[in-house]
């Protein structure tokens, strides 16, 4: 795929077909926000250590965490490596986004929601993956979320419909997609709240070829509600929940099930529009 991008140590260059690829998957997406009336943001791509700190991040991602820090001076005898050594950087105040729907939560902290409040938004994310394979894995990646923040009952209607919706668009493009139950990321394992994701599944996943999760469907329950203190206007702390899409492994997807680009792009165009 050397004409269409190219990717080395899970960093990726798209070429033009694969741009204009992104662009009409992005656009149907970001017309599902728009009938469910999700109002666009766009966000840090870092968020502050403190703030990571109080969504229990280091605790349930430590393994993804990828931290900023500046160079310490002076800089003049910094080598040509492949990286740089520990001892020649700053403290880090900051970590780069590992999810795009994180800076939602933290926007809306201490809010008061009288109504169900929907947001989407896309961010170049970025995770420590123990590996990485072309376009299915990647260091940095793009991932357009659906948010909806509010009583339980408007989160589990919002993850709902968004359900058959991207099984049925998928289906257009000749991507046959299972759902399938994934493991909570937000509770520790050893918690209570670990045995009740067993019961109750909170993530289920958009499987395609039975290996590469392409989108999800993520109920918080009120995790980030009680975390950054967003509040239903009864008192209680809000449910939250997220659709989310990772762009580039959606094109993976589609190009191993279909060899040639110019059939893609004519599949993507007719079905999103």
């Amino acid at each position: 795929m050397s004409d269409l991008y190219t990717a080395r140590g899970g960093l990726v260059t798209l070429g033009p077909e694969l741009v204009r690829l992104m662009d009409l998957l992005d656009q149907r997406f970001q017309g599902w926000a728009r009938e469910c009336g999700a109002t666009p943001m766009l966000f840090p791509a870092v968020i502050g250590t403190a703030d990571l700190a109080a969504i229990d991040y280091f605790d349930n991602f430590p393994h993804l965490a990828l931290m900023t820090a500046p160079l310490k001076l002076p800089a003049d005898k910094v080598a040509g490596d492949t990286a740089l050594p520990s001892d020649r950087l700053g403290e880090s105040a900051y970590g780069l986004v590992s999810a795009a729907c994180y800076n939602v939560y933290l926007h809306h902290r201490s809010a008061t929601l009288a109504a169900p409040r929907y947001v989407t938004t896309i961010a170049k994310c970025f995770r420590n993956e123990d590996h990485y394979e072309g376009l299915r894995r990647l260091h940095g990646f793009t991932m357009r979320e659906i948010v909806c923040l509010g009583p339980r009952e408007a989160v589990l209607e919002h993850l709902a419909a968004f359900r058959p919706k991207v099984v049925e668009f998928a289906a257009r493009l000749g991507l046959d997609l299972a759902v399938q139950p994934a493991s909570d990321p937000f509770f520790e394992k050893s918690g209570g709240r670990a045995l009740l994701a067993q019961l109750f599944p909170v993530k289920e996943e958009f499987v395609h070829d039975g290996t590469l999760a392409i989108g999800s469907l993520n109920f918080h329950r009120n995790f980030f509600g009680e975390r950054c203190a967003i509040s239903l206007a009864d008192g209680g702390p809000a449910f939250t929940g997220c659709v989310a899409f990772g762009l580039e492994r959606w094109i993976a997807a589609l190009l191993e099930t279909h060899p040639n680009i110019d059939d893609i792009l004519e599949r993507v165009a007719e079905a999103a529009s």
